[in-house]
């Protein structure tokens, strides 16, 4: 016999909880202002046969589920979370009537959502935005989310007496003051202690980089030096984490003599500088010094993410102004043609843009939080909400993981360069095209680029999707060579060889505009793609000479140990900023 008390309280929650996601429901299919303000709702309304349907199916499947928690019969589920969906985990979730209720319903209408902008007569883009914007807010609603809704959350409240919810309290007003969320433990890190660790100088610098020199751990070195151009909306540190995942270290073991450009993280002084003074204080200080010092006759250039785009353009001037100083050219997961940018890209409009150009776009910051939070939204389940879990609901403390405490290490950047780059990048892609752009007094044609080219895209990808660095051979002239990388943005760059992990894929690259083609004409090898790179920029090597003794030369002296002051300076106050 079933305990009726018991029945008629869950039967009461339940209802409750039904009642708030028929109401938000009814807010989004029916808001007239809401449709004003987003034009997918307003499509919907168009389509209202297909509306109809949608919501009459919903509702035949939402009385089901009720029917089937008052009754206590059990019909079978009539919604299910997808296989590895972490946030249902509890086995509250799937044995306890009342939360496998709330998990169903959620999940009826969370589909339903997506159903009906799927169904909408949009455009291509437009309805990636609509799709964007109601998973963040279907994302949002999961109950597991919120501790009355939580069975882990309630479950641990009662066992430790309230003192889970306490500590959590104390987890979120200490985020609050840091006005982000913890993803890692930082006290497990700092760079120059545990990360960062590559023995080395910082040769030269100048108001917005310092330049850093690696000590050399082999008996010869290659006569052409390799500078690395990380991106500027980071810290450098994503390629010299720990000993062992650190690819600095790794190509100073393989007999370069590394250069590394260490972005500074701007305050409002610096809230002037422009996309031309990133390429002349930047990339372009960076390779002459680094070709001077090595006494070499060109270097070989890296970029990363942003940074490869920087070297994309520089490339481009120094082409046009017929100066060789570059024998070739690595872009690790770098976009030069901005048409398919992902998610990130739904960010950007019109409206945005110029709006920013009108508060910071002659100056002023953008705060590095503002980035954090694009690309953590991105991929709201795995890098907002575990944690607002974790760290609130549950009172932990994450673990210690370097990759995440460097994401948490924002960067600002001056408004000006900031704005050029958004406009002339993600919205307009005009970098792609020729002389559409002149940076540094003359025209920007990729195509004049004639320096062999290593590409590495990596397949899960979504902040340079793979398929947009693949076409980064289209634009360049000049050998090219394309790896595809498994795994994402970091994780599939910061692969280390000694692993043995992951995989990546090689093939001919016929098809200049064609990726799909070319990966289904493509090898899968197992490991890690560093090796590769490693034979490839062998031959660009120009030679071997014995390895120096001293960091820098006459002109260019060690003004300081590695990592360097610039790199340990946290996001400063952003006044000006939108």
């Amino acid at each position: 016999m079933q305990n009726q008390p018991q029945d008629a309280f869950l039967a009461s929650i339940a209802q409750a909880g039904n009642e708030v996601s028929q109401g938000w429901m009814r807010i989004a299919a029916a808001a007239p202002a809401a449709a004003q303000a987003a034009p997918w709702l307003a499509a919907i309304q168009k389509n209202a046969q297909h509306g109809s349907s949608l919501h009459a199916s919903y509702l035949e499947k939402q009385a089901k589920l009720w029917t089937s928690l008052v009754s206590g019969l059990g019909t079978g589920p009539v919604a299910a979370a997808e296989p590895g969906d972490r946030r249902f985990a509890a086995a509250e979730w799937r044995d306890n009537s009342y939360f496998d209720y709330l998990k169903q319903s959620y999940l009826l209408a969370a589909r339903f959502l997506e159903e009906l902008v799927e169904g909408a007569e949009l455009e291509p883009r437009a309805k990636a935005r609509a799709r964007f914007a109601v998973k963040l807010w279907v994302d949002a609603l999961c109950p597991a989310n919120y501790a009355a809704t939580n069975p882990d959350a309630l479950r641990l409240a009662l066992e430790t007496r309230g003192e889970s919810l306490a500590k959590g309290l104390a987890n979120l007003i200490g985020d609050a003051r840091k006005g982000r969320i913890s993803q890692s433990d930082e006290s497990a890190f700092e760079v120059g202690r545990n990360l960062a660790l590559t023995p080395g100088d910082v040769v030269y610098e100048n108001e917005l980089i310092q330049l850093i020199q690696y000590a050399p751990s082999t008996p010869q070195v290659a006569a052409r030096p390799l500078v690395m151009v990380p991106p500027c909306i980071n810290k450098y540190y994503v390629l010299d984490l720990q000993p062992e995942n650190s690819f600095v270290r790794y190509a100073v073991e393989r007999g370069h003599t590394v250069f590394m450009v260490s972005w500074r993280n701007v305050g409002p002084a610096l809230g002037h500088l422009g996309w031309d003074d990133y390429l002349e204080k930047g990339v372009f200080t960076a390779l002459r010094a680094a070709r001077e010092i090595a006494a070499s006759d060109r270097v070989n250039a890296l970029g990363f993410c942003v940074g490869g785009t920087l070297l994309g353009a520089a490339l481009a001037v120094l082409a046009a102004k017929r100066e060789d100083i570059v024998a070739s050219a690595t872009f690790l997961a770098a976009m030069l043609d901005f048409r398919e940018t992902g998610q990130i890209g739904l960010f950007v409009d019109e409206a945005g843009v110029a709006a920013r150009e009108a508060t910071i776009g002659r100056g002023g910051i953008l705060p590095g939080s503002d980035l954090a939070l694009v690309f953590s939204s991105v991929r709201a389940n795995d890098l907002i909400w575990p944690y607002v879990v974790n760290n609130y609901l549950l009172g932990g403390q994450p673990a210690a993981f370097d990759l995440l405490y460097w994401n948490a290490d924002a960067t600002n950047l001056p408004g000006p360069m900031y704005c050029y780059y958004l406009r002339n990048t993600y919205l307009e892609n005009k970098l792609r095209v020729p002389g559409a752009l002149v940076n540094c007094g003359v025209p920007v044609e990729l195509g004049r680029v004639g320096v062999p080219s290593f590409v590495l895209a990596t397949r899960e990808d979504h902040i340079v999707p793979w398929m947009s660095a693949y076409r980064t051979l289209g634009l360049l002239g000049g050998e090219k060579t394309f790896v595809l990388g498994a795994s994402g943005h970091i994780a599939g760059v910061i692969n280390p060889a000694a692993k043995k992990r992951r995989s990546h894929w090689i093939g001919s690259a016929p098809y200049p505009d064609e990726p799909q083609q070319w990966l289904a004409s493509a090898a899968e090898q197992p490991g890690s793609w560093w090796p590769r790179w490693s034979d490839w920029l062998a031959t660009h090597a120009g030679g071997a000479r014995k390895a120096p003794r001293v960091r820098g030369n006459s002109r260019y002296r060690a003004i300081e140990p590695a990592p360097g002051r610039y790199v340990k300076q946290r996001a400063p106050a952003a006044a000006g900023a939108a």
